[in-house]
């Protein structure tokens, strides 16, 4: 199996990869502008501020939360491919404050170009690091595609009282980061080269479950995972949501070193370019390097948590602060 592994090098098999391969944001937000569907007294958190999840009251102290996730291969190893698919997934459910129940599997596969086997390594990563999230994969969905494409739809429960969401952030709380940015930058240059970056990937397949817990345990009600987005890109949607401001400290916020040197030599996604468009004119940056700013703004594939409020273990990279909705002040 390690033989057919290493023949087969997942990224070459798609255009984009991870979280990076999002629609942008901004052509996202136009597509489903307008958008409106059944009103339900009982959902909690639906379209209204693109949160991580959604979130049902199906009971006194009882909300189901859903989602789903999936991309195409963001390392050239399946096995890894696929816990860092299933790690993404359930990330949202962490992010909202909550604990998965179940998962099911979304694939889609190139059958005349990759063999069956590299489909099985895929499932066995995601099914793996569902088996340490403690929940079973209870069935999936799968489709012939020009490009191979894995994730998961996760359903968790949680209380409705003591959900985090992107909309709750107040004015004068520090902000909170619980892993590392720059492996969208590790991400795009591994697919170039073929340079594997194992600090990336562990980063990548770790749960954001202790975070979650320990964010739940210190009272937050704000917080969000930082992923295709960017931590610049996913700062500014909750505080825009949230009716605050926020001052980013860019030497307080945790990096991969290899992605920093990796930006010096040219190794950016369009992604990540495309998020700092994006964000840019709710910026208010002067004196910062380029560099930094497309790291901050990097596109992240299970990324850590964003949390409005202190979190014992984990930086204060910023503060929250009265202002412009949505307006974000890099230092």
């Amino acid at each position: 199996m390690s033989e057919l592994l290493d023949r087969y090098k997942m990224t070459s098999y798609a255009h984009g990869g991870g979280c990076a391969c999002k629609i942008p944001p901004g052509e996202l937000e136009e597509a489903v502008r307008g958008l409106v569907g059944h009103a339900d007294p009982n959902v909690i958190v639906g379209l209204d501020d693109g949160d991580d999840a959604s979130a049902v009251r199906i009971a006194d102290g009882l909300a189901v939360i859903s989602t789903a996730d999936f991309f195409t291969p963001v390392v050239n190893n399946a096995y890894d491919w696929g816990r860092i698919a299933a790690a993404n997934a359930l990330s949202d459910v962490y992010a909202m404050g909550g604990r998965p129940v179940t998962a099911i599997n979304l694939l889609g596969w190139p059958r005349e170009v990759l063999p069956t086997e590299l489909m099985s390594e895929v499932l066995r990563g995601g099914l793996d690091v569902a088996t340490q999230a403690g929940i079973s994969v209870t069935g999936g969905h799968s489709i012939d595609s020009p490009e191979p494409t894995y994730g998961m739809a996760v359903t968790g429960v949680a209380h409705p009282d003591r959900l985090m969401r992107n909309d709750a952030a107040a004015a004068g709380l520090p902000i909170t980061l619980t892993k590392p940015i720059g492996v969208g930058i590790l991400n795009n240059r591994h697919k170039s080269t073929g340079e594997d970056f194992p600090e990336a990937v562990e980063q990548m397949v770790a749960l954001n479950r202790e975070a979650s817990e320990a964010a739940l345990a210190a009272g937050v009600r704000a917080a969000t995972d930082v992923t295709g987005f960017g931590l610049l890109g996913h700062l500014y949607k909750m505080m825009r949501a949230s009716g605050v401001s926020a001052v980013l400290d860019s030497s307080a916020v945790p990096a991969l070193e290899a992605a920093v040197s990796s930006i010096a030599e040219g190794f950016v996604s369009g992604g990540s370019q495309r998020n700092l468009a994006w964000v840019r004119p709710h910026l208010v940056a002067e004196g910062v390097a380029e560099e930094t700013l497309i790291l901050l703004a990097d596109a992240q594939t299970s990324g850590g948590l964003l949390v409005v409020g202190e979190v014992p273990g984990y930086p204060v990279i910023g503060e929250t602060v009265a202002g412009e909705p949505g307006t974000v002040t890099v230092r």
